[in-house]
């Protein structure tokens, strides 16, 4: 049974940066395995925005492409989302999830959740 725990959420204004952080247990975070970032907007269904797959295979989503930036820790099996020039349209509660599968499928088929952590941009 993995463990996620997000952090680094918070407020900040249209073009800084975050950085969020899941720190995994009882999942290997730098791994075969597919292990992403994902975001839920008021309203809008959750999205993936970037993830990590069959261990080297990595995608981001059209909105965040050249902007954010994930990555893997293996010695604090910690995976990471570099968040730059951030937009209004970025607000929403992130999420880090992954399954027991190399690829990552659509939103439903991740197998286990952080409880996710909030970023507001205000413009």
């Amino acid at each position: 049974q993995a463990l996620l725990v997000e952090s680094g959420g918070g407020s900040v204004q249209t073009g800084e940066s975050l950085r969020l952080s899941c720190a995994a247990y009882g999942h290997t975070v730098v791994s075969q395995y597919c292990i992403a970032w994902l975001r839920q907007a008021p309203g809008n269904e959750r999205e993936t925005v970037a993830s990590i797959e069959n261990g080297d295979t990595i995608r981001y989503d059209h909105s965040v492409k050249d902007r954010f930036t994930i990555s893997g820790d293996a010695a604090n099996n910690t995976l990471y989302l570099q968040m730059s020039s951030l937009k209004p349209e970025d607000s929403g509660m992130y999420y880090c999830a992954t399954t027991r599968k190399y690829w990552c499928g659509g939103v439903n088929d991740f197998d286990y959740w952080g409880q996710g952590t909030r970023v507001t941009v205000s413009s």
